[in-house]
């Protein structure tokens, strides 16, 4: 296995889920609080600790909140991507597997959407910052034959580990669908928003590709074995090939659980899309 080092600025965060992690995993880790954009945190981290590859996680990735306040998007995603690599080339690291997003296919894409299909003009300034870092570690890439980067391209996911005590459980309001579920369920919440019933859908609610959170994880162990043992810049959609839309989840929850989920409809959000499935 590997010995894992975690820097986080904990914003959307807190300790008490790595130390969740330590004792499922029977396993210590390290953590490190700092921010990637501070490059003297950043820099030191590869200065005390051996390391061989990056899976690139730090990110915001709300795409209503991206709307509403760009700058934070452009300077946490890009600037904090850019100061990333540039510490790790100078601590001679070129593996990476970066978390970016499917919303960085351009929104005139019809779903299925596989990666040959043509990237640009996504639909939310959250999608385009991933989009820039992705033209950015592909350029590095072209310029560089020691770098190994992995793009993973993920639709939606959802879920917790299979004991329950780790899963999604952000900070404030929930910009996810199934965390903002579950603070229903169990009251934390009066009502889940699901915005926008216009769309030309079977039940007029956005449509997304749902992946479980451990099979996203075994995807990025998977990347970085296989960026270990080669070099260049490759993309891969990660998600499973099926869409549900926003109603069909709720009423699935309710179903399993036997918990009614209150709700109302608002306003579609800036930046959504219609559908979004991948085609794997």
């Amino acid at each position: 296995g590997y010995e894992v080092i975690v820097f986080d600025n904990l914003s959307n965060s807190s300790e008490e889920s790595l130390n969740r992690v330590q004792d499922i995993a029977k396993k210590s880790l390290n953590f490190v609080h700092g921010d990637i954009r501070n490059v003297d945190e950043l820099d030191r981290v590869f200065q005390e600790h051996p390391i061989e590859a990056v899976i690139h996680f730090a990110g915001l990735k709300a795409v209503g909140e991206s709307q509403e306040k760009p700058i934070i998007y452009f300077d946490n995603n890009i600037a904090g991507s850019v100061q990333l690599v540039k510490s790790m080339e100078k601590a001679g690291v070129y593996t990476l597997v970066f978390s970016s997003s499917a919303t960085v296919y351009d929104e005139a894409n019809i779903s299925p959407l596989n990666e040959e299909m043509p990237t640009g003009m996504p639909s939310n300034n959250y999608g385009y910052t991933k989009l820039i870092v992705e033209q950015l570690l592909q350029k590095l890439s072209a310029s560089n034959p020691k770098w190994s980067i992995a793009l993973l391209r993920y639709f939606n996911p959802v879920g917790a580990h299979k004991s329950g005590r780790i899963g999604e459980d952000p900070q404030g309001i929930p910009n996810n669908l199934m965390p903002y579920v579950t603070q229903v369920a169990v009251g934390r919440r009066e009502k889940l928003s699901i915005y926008g019933n216009d769309y030309e859908t079977v039940d007029g609610t956005g449509v997304r590709d749902y992946i479980h959170v451990v099979d996203l994880a075994n995807a990025h162990l998977c990347a970085l074995n296989n960026r270990l043992d080669t070099t260049g810049c490759r993309a891969w959609n990660i998600g499973t090939g099926n869409g549900s839309s926003v109603l069909q989840v709720k009423d699935t929850f309710e179903k399993v659980n036997g918990v009614p989920v209150a709700f109302e409809f608002a306003p579609r959000r800036s930046g959504d899309v219609a559908i979004s499935f991948a085609d794997n």
